[in-house]
Parts: structure tokens; sequence; C-alpha cells
């Protein structure tokens, strides 16, 4: 029995552009995943701006406390746009959130499911560098990056390969919410310093690094059928 395949075109290597490399600070998005006062997600993010400030970055942050959960009718609320807004601002983002019942918490996720994969011709995360980090209140565990990782490459970031994890988070701050010289805080350090040698070698590039055959076949078919219908309107 023979297989239809067919009229896939011709395969080639896909070319990097030869552009000049951007020169303004990187810009970084901070995302935390916790509404109380004291949050350590966020306190852990702090520490993190404040590493990624003093290599240059310009960092701005989305506060989710006024975020309506998802839902239809709501893409127009201000906070939506907002967010949205900034994930497109942004080359690079960190995300930080704390575990709960062994899963990422639901102040976090609402964020991540406020941003779409594509706002018509714009994808709001793709090809932006991501970093990750959780905080739990007792013993180290990974659940929640290892959960964020996959989100991350849903959305089709780079998500670099360090990850850091606090164990007993409210024990590592100082009561100003600055982070004690520790391992756990080294690994912080570690993070951003990955992410943005990362973000460097990447943002000038995210395009051509997540172009895809699939999808440049399938525009292709749809320029096709498309000159073809205006055809037919002009000799009918």
């Amino acid at each position: 029995m023979s297989v239809t395949r067919g009229n896939p075109p011709p395969l080639h290597v896909p070319p990097l552009p030869d552009r000049p490399r951007s020169t303004h600070p990187l810009r970084v998005l901070m995302l935390y995943g916790s509404l109380r006062e004291r949050s350590y997600s966020r306190l852990a993010a702090e520490e993190a701006a404040r590493v990624l400030q003093a290599q240059g970055c310009e960092v701005r942050w989305f506060h989710p406390g006024d975020l309506p959960v998802k839902a239809p009718g709501l893409d127009d609320h201000p906070e939506v746009t907002r967010l949205r807004d900034l994930s497109i601002w942004s080359e690079a983002q960190v995300w930080s959130c704390p575990e709960m019942h062994g899963s990422m918490t639901g102040v976090f996720k609402n964020q991540i499911d406020w941003i779409p994969l594509s706002v018509g011709a714009v994808r709001p995360t793709q090809g932006r560098t991501l970093a990750l980090m959780q905080v739990c209140g007792g013993s180290q565990s990974f659940n929640v990056v290892n959960q964020m990782r996959i989100l991350g490459r849903w959305m089709r970031m780079i998500t670099i390969p360090n990850q850091s994890s606090v164990a007993k988070a409210w024990q590592e701050f100082h009561d100003d919410g600055t982070m004690k010289d520790s391992p756990y805080r080294d690994r912080i350090v570690d993070v951003m310093e990955e992410l943005v040698r990362f973000t460097w070698l990447t943002r000038d590039l995210r395009d051509a690094l997540t172009d895809r055959y699939s999808e440049r076949r399938e525009a292709a078919a749809k320029a096709e059928a498309t000159a073809a219908l205006a055809h037919r309107a002009v000799n009918d």
C-alpha cells in the first residue's frame, strides 16, 4: 500500500540573521506566586532583581494582587493588558513561586494562564529566556521548578539549565527582606548570572532560534490558498 506524503517543500539550513548586536540594558520581567504580606517567593525575586540590576539589567515587576481569575470576557481588564504588555517588553523573565501541596500556587498559574501563546502575529513569550526559582516551607523540593520548566517549554521560552530551590525559606531572610549569606543565595546569584549570559547570547537571534519548518510550511499553504481565492474572485 502506498503512503501519500503530500508535497513537502525542500529542506535547507535555516540562516542566522547577520545584524548589529543590541546595546540597551537587558529587559527582565519578574513574576512571583504569593499574595502574603511577607511573601518569600517575592523576597527571593527581589534578591534576584538586585543581582540583575548589579549586572546592568532593567528590571520590571508584575504584582498579581489585582489580576482577575482567568475567565471569559476579561481580556481587556487593565491588569491583564499590563501583564501581557510587560511580557512583550521583556527579553528575559524570572519566575519565583512557592510550593503548595506539592505544586505551584494558583496565584502563579493564573498569571501564566493570562499570557497567551500568541496575540495576532505577536508571541508574548516565544524566544525569551527564562530562569526558575521556588521557595519551600520545609525541606528542599524541586516539584515547582520542574512544573514551571514544562510551562516554559510549552510557551517556547529558552529555559536556562540552572535553577534555584530555597528550603525553609522562612529562616533565609533578614527582617528587612534581604537574603542571608548562604549557599541558597549563592545559587540565586549563579542562576541570575546564567540568565544574563543566555539572554546576551540569544536576544538578537530569538526569531531565528524559534523558527520552525512546520510553521513555515503552514504559512506558505495559507498564502497559496489566499492567492488562489483572490485569483478566482478576480476571474469570476
